[in-house]
């Protein structure tokens, strides 16, 4: 596959870094998918179908590519917890996962697009992790939240973050997971799908 791009459809600079570790040789073009909730489905079917759409809203603008859709929740008590709309908001989050376990999803879409810029072939698969928050005061949830970080962070808070890896006293899954792109997994998945667009050293 040496004329096939590599497109990662997230602007996430989490994922690009994660993706650039693994020595992985590719593009950005975010999606413009607006994120939403869906009742009726389970929260790892809702992550893949989410980073489906993103996959393939990029798909219309390029032809002969594999292109790499994601999206991460947060779920607590059965309900997904977005990206905060504001400080306030934020605080609120943080709040509720303090001192509690909850859920971390993050799906993944491979798909393939032909020369035409028509989808050939795609795949979807997930990943959970449970985290365990501490016990978080006001002062450590404000200072957190006027510092920006948590803003661009479904739930909140990111595991990578100065503060927020302070935040959780441990995890029981895929720490990449919880930073949003979870590597080991995708390799597998890509061994079988897309072995010819792995990097030789890995």
């Amino acid at each position: 596959m040496p004329d096939q791009r590599i497109i990662l459809a997230s602007k996430s600079p989490r994922r690009k870094y994660l993706l650039e570790q693994i020595n992985l040789k590719f593009d950005v073009i975010a999606s413009t998918v607006l994120e939403y909730t869906e009742d009726e489905l389970t929260p790892a079917e809702f992550a893949e179908k989410m980073a489906l759409s993103k996959a393939s809203d990029v798909a219309r603008s390029v032809n002969n590519a594999l292109i790499i859709g994601a999206d991460t929740i947060v779920v607590h008590d059965d309900e997904i917890l977005g990206k905060p709309v504001d400080d306030e908001d934020a605080k609120r989050l943080l709040k509720r996962l303090s001192g509690h376990t909850h859920n971390v999803y993050t799906g993944v879409a491979l798909l393939k697009t032909d020369n035409n810029g028509e989808p050939e072939r795609s795949i979807t698969f997930y990943s959970k992790t449970n985290v365990v928050f501490a016990k978080l005061d006001d002062k450590e949830i404000e200072e957190y939240v006027n510092s920006g970080s948590p803003m661009d962070k479904a739930g909140a808070y990111g595991i990578q973050d100065d503060w927020g890896s302070l935040f959780v006293k441990r995890i029981d899954g895929d720490y990449y997971n919880v930073v949003g792109f979870p590597l080991q997994k995708f390799y597998t998945m890509m061994k079988s799908f897309a072995p010819e667009a792995l990097p030789h050293a890995i």
